[in-house]
């Protein structure tokens, strides 16, 4: 470790670029549903030493030179192992669009990985060489962490921090600090083995006690997540009953392949399914959720759908649906407005009594970014439309029916917007609908799951999930899993929301401690990175 800790430090060029590639690759192993958390702590000292050997030029320079470089280069590393399944989306697409495949996953991690060269940058320019460093380190990543959910719309996936909630009693600490705040941990627990080597004069003691007390600060982790499982009770709702419908829909690719008629004949079947002789159908359901994407095509294109529904459903029984939905310029009779990505509620008369559009929508799957000149590549965002989705009311993700407690609706993956979910104070449980049957076969549905259920720790909500394809299933307010239906399966789930804890820690402060605890990173950062370093 010696010899690697030194190689770090003195290499350069493209053999050091190379290094922190190859480093944070094996950090990326670490990311859900892999969680193999050993590996971060195994590449982020590489991300260190390489640091502490750093040429530093002078002006501007500093920010996009050798330090920019190397966090670069981590980061390129990781998020090509984190989003590689991002791959999947186009094969779906096929042709062209298979051929750009492995050239948009390094460019999009590229992209996303310059977060992490300005965080680097930024570390290095307050630099010091005993412990502070990774404190430092730790600081400015997670603020590019932070940036990078945020601008541009945001792009919250695989956060450092989830490295950190591989277990129901790890996950708990999201309670209490949210996943920035588990971004902040991890990086700093992380790179705590940098302190270890090389040796230095320093006795072995003095080296191993911060990397101790990392693995006491997991220890700890386990420990209040245990207590927190086993001494909360959580109860059960008894005044609505869930009917979770998993259909397997792929028409959504191309809506020119949909056939209404065959998909409404699936979905209505599915709807009423019989587990068994007593089984009573949905004539005990009060909601029947289908996820997003299951109606892939308008329902105007339709008509008779809504009356098949209303015949279907029980005058108490109010159909969750994910569809699109044509808007209509304001005084301008039949002129068409955006689509918007949405959920339908359908009571039994076959009307649609309340609606939630879409708000965050995916770049590249939902809209096209430059979309001039992508479009001249032939490069076309994944989800049909041609003139992109509109972008719905955050606001309205609350929805409110008769006889429903309020909820959030939440589509696709804006469950992983953490601390930005809508009206949080007034909702009693979370519904999130989905469609990840464009990544199949990879590890995304599953990764995209347990960022939802991460949210259902935070907020102390239970959380309802219906997937196209999978994964379908239903949580406790503590993220526990308590019913779910295997992938690649077309079925049903019966499932309740569980009535919501007390207010979490994080839901009434959110990240103020956070940013407390980053403005002071800044300010020991600064002060320690100005002390001249002394000379042994």
């Amino acid at each position: 470790m010696t010899w690697l800790a030194e190689t770090a430090m003195l290499s350069h060029g493209w053999r050091r670029f190379l290094l922190l590639v190859l480093a944070g690759a094996v950090a990326g192993l670490s990311v859900p549903p892999l969680f193999i958390l050993p590996a971060l702590f195994l590449a982020f000292p590489i991300w260190v030493w390489c640091l502490d050997g750093a040429e530093r030029p002078k002006g501007w320079r500093r920010l996009f030179g050798p330090a920019f470089t190397i966090g670069f280069a981590f980061g390129w590393g990781y998020f090509t192992v984190a989003f590689h399944w991002l791959g999947a989306a186009f094969f779906v697409e096929g042709g062209v669009m298979l051929a750009l495949m492995p050239f948009a996953i390094l460019a999009l991690a590229a992209l996303i990985a310059f977060f992490w060269g300005i965080g680097s940058a930024a570390a290095h320019l307050f630099w010091s060489h005993g412990a502070w460093r990774i404190v430092t380190l730790a600081t400015f990543i997670t603020i590019a962490e932070w940036l990078r959910g945020h601008i541009f719309t945001g792009f919250p996936f695989d956060l450092l921090g989830y490295a950190l909630t591989p277990t129901d009693e790890m996950m708990q600490l999201a309670s209490l600090i949210g996943i920035y705040g588990l971004t902040f941990l991890a990086a700093l627990l992380a790179g705590t083995p940098a302190l270890i080597w090389p040796a230095d004069g320093r006795a072995l003691s003095r080296r191993l006690l911060p990397f101790f007390l990392s693995l006491l600060v997991i220890a700890s982790q386990l420990g209040y997540g245990y207590n927190r499982l086993t001494g909360m009770a959580v109860t059960e709702r008894t005044d609505v009953a869930f009917r979770l419908v998993q259909p397997l829909v792929y028409e959504h690719a191309d809506w020119g392949n949909a056939d209404p008629v065959a998909l409404i004949d699936r979905l209505l079947m599915l709807t009423d399914m019989r587990m068994d002789p007593t089984d009573q159908g949905i004539a005990d359901i009060t909601h029947v959720v289908w996820p997003e994407s299951s109606l892939p095509f308008f329902l105007s294109t339709y008509p008779d759908a809504l009356a098949r529904i209303a015949r279907l459903l029980p005058d108490t029984t109010t159909l969750l649906a994910g569809a699109p939905r044509q808007a209509f310029e304001p005084g301008a009779i039949g002129t068409p407005g955006p689509p918007y990505n949405a959920l339908l509620a359908i009571d039994s008369n076959g009307e649609v009594i309340a609606s939630y559009d879409k708000s965050h929508l995916v770049p590249f799957g939902e809209f096209l970014p430059f979309q001039d000149f992508f479009g001249q590549l032939g490069i076309k965002q994944f989800v049909p439309g041609a003139e992109g989705w509109g972008h719905g009311d955050a606001r309205r993700r609350l929805m409110s029916l008769p006889n429903t407690p309020a909820f959030l609706a939440l589509i696709c993956y804006e469950v992983l917007f953490s601390g930005d979910l809508g009206d949080t104070e007034a909702a009693q449980f979370m519904l999130n609908i989905t469609n990840d049957a464009w990544f199949d076969g990879s590890i995304g549905p599953a990764q995209h799951a347990h960022h939802a259920r991460v949210r259902a720790v935070e907020e102390g909500m239970s959380l309802l999930r219906a997937a196209n394809s999978g994964l379908t299933f239903a949580t406790d307010p503590l993220g526990r899993v308590t019913a779910e239906i295997a992938p690649q399966q077309m079925a049903v789930l019966d499932a309740n929301p569980h009535l919501r804890l007390a207010p979490t820690t994080f839901s009434q402060i959110r990240y103020w401690p956070l940013l407390i605890a980053l403005l002071a990173g800044v300010l020991i950062s600064v002060v320690v990175g100005r002390r001249p370093r002394r000379v042994r």
